[in-house]
């Protein structure tokens, strides 16, 4: 009897565990109603839990830092509902209230009290969603918000910024600093003595980029949110410890304890940016949550929003601890929700993907169809790698090699990053521009924008050996992101012997070579003036000291920056530097043998690259272009194609006046440098 008895009790134990693995398998609610759904007389809150026995679902008056007892209006049991789904409906108009939710699961389990992972609005520290009406949260003339036009993906130019960063600093100029507002204020300068140079927003519209892509502003977890007003608390993190997905972050608000609030005041930024022809694209970290046993995902519907390994461990492609299933039906559905709430409720222009290839492609490319359908124009990007294996089989994954299999999403090119100034992994490391020899056809790799072209030796590039993008809007080009070092940082790291001179040359031809060849280039915020963290290689929790924008370094460094601005402009005005297809680029992009000239004989020139591309044929002003970029540290005498050519361009910047028409069919280039010739 003793034996019978046990073994019943194994059975139902295994059973047990066998019903809550499946029952989420089993229970795929379709409707578009998680979440909070508001109104003046009733709020109903619908959550997803299929392994739940109970719901707890809990209102306060109160937010951070001090609820006790008193501030709790009621705890209420939610009732079950269809597909998984429980509910309950809250009579009266409970707007300004804060909400959480409890979950005792089929093994008997009680979970943490946590937020619904749908809230668009939530406290402090993002501890409760709150109830707000995203109506009232509208700035004036909101509904007339219009992104300014991009009429083909490859017209483009990102800047990628970090929303404190850009204000923070003492001499910024900045009233709001470290705020959303701080970046939507004009009239800001940078002053000394007699000398002043505009900051923050009207910088930025001044370089003339098209895209700002915004470092995570969703609610992340690691600042305290309730002492960001605290001068003597000097917590700092880019945002990719993601924890309510769907509201804003409370430290880039003034007033954190208010949902609304901090909505509000990001609808204003966004408003703003797109008023001074400034399209926003959101970096989003779907790829992982902040913890893993712990996060909102996991105490609501345990065990089923991340991948786990075959012995039932946690699986770490994103090196945080865990990774999300974006496979998994309820996944798939939370990333494409979430992606719309943000492009319907806040008017957001695009998306950048962090650690996408974990992110299986049949994912990505319905968030893309429908996001398409919403807004044409949408700019989709990601980091085409992992940051550890996953189980998912690399044939599914969102990787760089498989860009080609995504619809209409973008890949960042390590190829041409690596080639450029040396692999992020070996800091002494050199590149095309600071003087390695061999990677000539890395270059050409990144011109073409990782696109198929006769003229490129796959076999010779550094890491992809064969074509990655579909079409040149697939390839990011950029010489430096937020994560390692900055390019300047990395120049003194790899160049330390060379003079401040010729690292200014290897920084400005790198940025020059990424503005001047297909695809879509990438600048990260402050390269225009020589950005420095002082070394720090990654500053993800480094303090303001090391991330702040410094904007002395803008006059200190004026004509570097002038320089940006001019090739920002040379591309923007000249469409044969921004093809729109791949066919387009195989016709009218040609690679030239370059031919030196050491004072007896012609030779090729190694770490040189030289190309023609026609203009004509996309109705450009300059009907044929022919660039050349000398990595080399002397200048050379270099034979070009025959053509009625003036120079455009030299090592300085765009020639202002009369352009100097070629008597011959040979030209200096100087050393450490970029050459434009046009045939008007």
């Amino acid at each position: 009897m003793k034996k019978l008895l046990i073994v019943t009790c194994l059975f139902f134990t295994m059973l047990t565990t066998f019903s809550a693995q499946n029952a989420a398998e089993l229970s795929i609610y379709e409707g578009n109603d998680l979440g909070l759904t508001y109104s003046s007389t009733a709020s109903t809150v619908k959550i997803w839990s299929p392994t739940a026995v109970s719901i707890m679902l809990r209102f306060y008056r109160k937010d951070l830092p001090t609820v006790t007892e008193k501030d709790l209006i009621e705890s209420v049991e939610m009732k079950k509902s269809e597909s998984g789904t429980w509910i309950y409906t809250a009579k009266g108009d409970r707007k300004g209230q804060y909400y959480t939710v409890q979950v005792t699961t089929l093994d008997g389990k009680t979970q943490k009290e946590v937020p619904d992972i749908y809230a668009k609005a939530v406290g402090a520290n993002g501890v409760r969603a709150q109830i707000v009406d995203l109506k009232m949260t509208n700035p004036i003339g909101w509904a007339k918000d219009k992104s300014p036009i991009l009429k083909q993906k490859t017209d483009a130019i990102i800047y990628e910024l970090h929303i404190r960063d850009a204000s923070i600093a003492s001499n910024s100029g900045i009233y709001n600093k470290g705020k959303f507002l701080g970046l939507a204020e004009s009239g800001t300068f940078y002053t000394e003595g007699s000398s002043k140079v505009k900051t923050g927003l009207d910088h930025i519209k001044e370089l003339g980029v098209t895209h700002v892509q915004i470092l995570p502003f969703y609610d992340y977890f690691t600042v305290d949110e309730t002492k960001i007003n605290d001068p003597s608390y000097k917590k700092y993190n880019w945002g990719y410890d993601p924890l309510n997905y769907n509201a804003p972050e409370g430290s880039y608000s003034t007033n954190p304890t208010d949902g609304a609030t901090r909505i509000r005041e990001l609808k204003q930024l966004i408003q703003t940016l797109h008023k001074n022809g400034l399209r926003v694209i959101m970096d989003v970290v779907y790829n992982h949550t902040m913890f893993g046993e712990e996060s909102y995902f996991n105490q609501i519907a345990p065990h089923y929003y991340h991948r786990f390994k075959a012995d039932g461990t946690w699986s770490n492609a994103s090196a945080c601890g865990n990774e999300t299933a974006s496979d998994k039906p309820m996944m798939r559905k939370f990333m494409l929700e979430s992606v719309k709430h943000w492009v319907e409720e806040y008017h957001i222009d695009g998306f950048r993907f962090d650690l996408m290839a974990i992110h299986d492609i049949e994912t990505m490319n319905l968030i893309s169809n429908e996001l398409h359908k919403i807004k044409p124009d949408i700019l989709l990007l990601g980091e085409g790698w992992t940051g550890g294996d996953s189980p998912l089989p690399e044939e599914r994954r969102s990787l760089k090699k498989n860009a080609f299999k995504l619809d209409r999403i973008a890949a960042f090119s390590d190829d041409m990053r690596d080639a450029l100034k040396g692999s992020v992994f070996n800091h002494e490391d050199k590149g095309f521009v600071s003087g390695k020899r061999g990677m000539e056809e890395s270059i050409k790799f990144g011109i073409v924008a990782a696109t198929q072209h006769p003229q490129v030796d796959y076999a010779k590039v550094n890491y992809s050996k064969e074509r990655w993008a579909g079409e040149p809007s697939q390839c990011i080009n950029y010489p430096e992101c937020h994560d390692n070092h900055t390019l300047w940082d990395r120049l003194l790291t790899s160049n330390a012997a060379d003079s401040e001179e010729n690292r200014i040359k290897m920084h400005k031809l790198a940025q020059t070579m990424v503005l001047t060849s297909q695809g879509i280039p990438f600048l990260h915020a402050g390269t225009e003036f020589l950005r420095t963290k002082k070394g720090v290689e990654n500053s993800f929790s480094s303090p303001d000291s090391i991330n702040e924008i410094d904007w002395s370094r803008k006059l200190k460094y004026q004509k570097v920056n002038d320089y940006f601005r001019q090739i920002i402009n040379l591309r923007r005005s000249h469409p044969a530097f921004r093809l729109a297809t791949t066919d387009l680029i195989q016709k009218n992009l040609v690679f030239i043998e370059p031919k030196a000239y050491d004072g007896s004989a012609w030779y090729t020139s190694e770490n040189t690259v030289m190309y023609t591309l026609n203009g004509a044929a996309v109705g450009d002003s300059w009907k044929r272009i022919l660039v050349i970029y000398n990595g080399n540290t002397e200048g050379s005498r270099f034979q070009i194609p025959t053509g009625n050519w003036r120079i455009v361009m030299n090592g300085e910047g765009i020639v202002a006046s009369k352009l100097q028409k070629m008597a011959t069919t040979e030209t200096i280039v100087p050393p450490i440098a970029a050459m434009i010739l046009a045939e008007f």
